[in-house]
Order: C-alpha cells, then structure tokens, then sequence
C-alpha cells in the first residue's frame, strides 16, 4: 500500500532503531538471531571493530533535524561521526514503542508494543504503557526475548541505566529484561553510572536513557529558549561520557523520535466533532497516532466518517490496510486486536487532540507518533575510545 507522499515507512532491517542493538551485540561477538532480519544491517561490527565495551545513550525526543537545526547550540554532538546516516523510528513513533524496539531488535508487531495507550483485547479497558505496574504480566505482555537477554546469555556485563522512578515499573520489565537496571536520580548520575558499568566486565554493554529533553519540548515546544537551553544540557553530558570512554569502548548515541510544534490552528478538537464518537466504543493511542475500536459491526461505518471528516488531516485506514502497509512491521497474529479498527495517524502539523478525555495531553505544546520525516528521523552517532580511533 501506497503512503500520503508526506508519510514514510520505518526502514526496519536496514536503517531503523530496532537496528541498533542487534549491532551493538554483534560488534561484541554476540550477533543477534531475528527471524528474516539481518544481524548488523548498519555495519557497527566493522564501525566499532576491536570494541570490548559499547554504551548506548538514547535521548528522548532528540530528533535528527532538531539536531541539524541547533548545531550550534550541541558542538560535540554535530562533532560526532555518523556511521550510517539517519536512522527512522518505528510506528507509531512514539517512546515505550521505540523503546521496546531497541531492546528488542524487532518492529512493534514483532513485540506487541503497538502504542502509547492501547486497550487489553477482550478486557475493554486501556494500558497506557508509562503507568504500567504488573497488570497485564510484563512477561506475557510482551513475551519477545530482548537484545540484553541474549548479549547476557554470551557472557557481557549488560546495564540498563535510567530514571530511579522507572525501576520495577512494567515497561522497564519488559523492554529491559536481562538487563541490570541501575536507578539514576539525574543526569550527572547517569554519566557517572554508565561510566562505572563500561567497567563491568572483560566485555560490557551499557545502555542510558535520558528524559529531559522530550519532557521540555512537550510542555515549552521545541521551538523554546527552553527547549534550546536543555539541548545544551545533553551535548555537555555527551561530552562528558566521550571524555570518559575507556581506550577499548565506543559509544552510541540515538533517540526514540523527533518532535515538532503544533500551534492552535492544527489542534482538531475530536470533542467537538460527535459524530466521530458514533459505533466508536474505545479511543485509544495519543493525539498524532490514534487507535479507533469500533462497535461491532459498525467497523465501516467509523472508517468511512472518520476519513470523511478528518480528510487530509490524517491518514485514515481500517486495520487490515494499516498492517498491509508495513508500518508496523509483520505483526504477530496475537497482538493484531491491540490495534484499532481504525488507525488515524496526523498529518502535516496536525493533532487529534480530545480534551475531555486527554486534558493534559491535549496541552502540550509539541507532539510526536506519527510519520512525517521530522518524527522518523533520529541520529545515530558514534564515538570511539582512543584504542579504537
């Protein structure tokens, strides 16, 4: 199936973010199995040759045209050499799927991720995966084995690094299983425990997470004083990582997704559209990638209003064309009901924003989820300790 020309389709197994760890494992002599997919697509096995220890940093919402727009503003990441050019984020590009993605090496229909809010099939109610404590079991929930699992299986000191809120929670279960995950309280912490875990073992694999940036660009925009004074904030943590690699370690640095600002005039209010809301039973994903459940039998009929009259706002398709079209990857035929009936994802600026059920949400000041090239794009970079260079 044929995308709207503005629309692109995540580049899994060749230049995506479920790339990135797979190549990492195999770079440390522990390539990674993934059905059809090729085991280092991105060439890291020759880029980081002779490394005993890779650290991971991922920079939520650190987009790869954001960075090229405030080169300025982060000297040491333009620095950075890129050793296979932009990466895409998956689909919906939105963070615990991205995230679950890396860790797992596979598209989100491989892991079941599918959203930042989906329903639990035949339980009608929600699980929005940043509040997940145990309910669904992360382990059945998301049942793919990670990268950590089987790069700890060969033998490597594996460290998940991220905020000491996220410990025990039922993303970090699922998406860092095998990994030793290690609660950071800031991100002068992060650098100093990343550091300390490259020391691990003979041979390590680090990966840190750093919220603070998709955090300021949702409630400031990226388009900020703050935004821009936060960019600021990461490039001197990614200096200070740098300065600190061992002579036999290199360090990645990507992102789960870029961002964009949505002014009030691309903000469609699904609240003041009630026609929207006929045959619908549940609502679902976030305000640039939505999920539509339709009552039963009503599954045309929701399809055929909502593209009626979301018209070019969105990309509008049932189910079936949305998983013809690749944009999730193969999907397990398990996890193929988290998806809506309809799936809805924004165009241009646009965002489907519902105050009544999302007040906070439909607040923000910047978005992310669906798949314009600003959202899809994220960096993939690359420094070398001085053994390596």
């Amino acid at each position: 199936m044929t995308l709207p020309a503005d629309l692109q389709r995540p580049a899994y197994g060749a230049a995506s973010l479920a790339d990135v760890l797979p190549g990492a494992a195999a770079a440390l002599g522990a390539p990674v199995l993934r059905g059809d997919l090729p085991p280092d697509p991105l060439g890291l096995t020759d880029a980081l040759h002779g490394a005993r220890r890779v650290a991971v940093l991922l920079v939520d919402g650190l987009g790869a045209d954001l960075i090229r727009a405030h080169a300025d503003l982060a000297p040491t990441l333009a620095a950075l050499s890129t050793p296979a050019g932009d990466l895409s984020a998956p689909c919906p590009s939105t963070t615990p799927v991205s995230l679950t993605t890396l860790t797992t090496g596979l598209p989100p229909g491989g892991h079941g991720v599918l959203g930042f809010v989906t329903e639990v099939p035949g339980e009608g109610r929600t699980l929005n995966h940043t509040q997940w404590a145990d309910d669904p079991d992360p382990a059945d929930w998301m049942a793919a084995p990670t990268v950590f699992q089987r790069a700890a299986a060969d033998g490597i000191a594996v460290t998940a690094v991220g905020p000491w809120a996220y410990a025990g929670s039922g993303l970090t279960e699922a998406a860092y299983r095998g990994g030793n995950y290690t609660g950071s309280v800031g991100p002068g912490d992060l650098t100093a425990l990343m550091r300390t875990a490259l020391d691990a073992g003979p041979r390590a694999l680090v990966y840190g997470y750093l919220a603070e940036l998709d955090l300021t660009g949702h409630v400031r925009g990226v388009d900020s004083p703050s935004w821009r004074s936060q960019l600021q904030q990461v490039d001197a943590l990614v200096a200070q990582l740098v300065d600190g690699l061992p002579d036999d370690a290199a360090l990645l640095v990507t992102a789960d997704h870029g961002m964009l600002d949505v002014p009030a005039h691309t903000r469609f209010d699904l609240d003041e559209e009630p026609d929207l809301a006929d045959g619908v039973r549940l609502l679902t994903g976030e305000p640039r990638a939505r999920y539509v459940h339709a009552e039963p039998g009503a599954e045309a009929d929701v399809l055929d209003r909502w593209r009626g009259v979301l018209g070019d706002r969105a990309w509008v398709v049932g189910r079936d064309e949305a998983v013809a079209s690749g944009i999730f990857g193969p999907v397990d035929d398990a996890l193929v009901t988290r998806l809506g009936d309809v799936v809805a994802l924004a165009r241009g600026a646009w965002a489907l924003v519902t105050p009544r059920l999302e007040p906070g949400p439909s607040r923000l000041a910047a978005y992310h989820g669906s798949l314009t090239a600003t959202e899809l794009a994220i960096p993939l970079l690359v420094a070398r300790g001085r053994g390596l260079a």
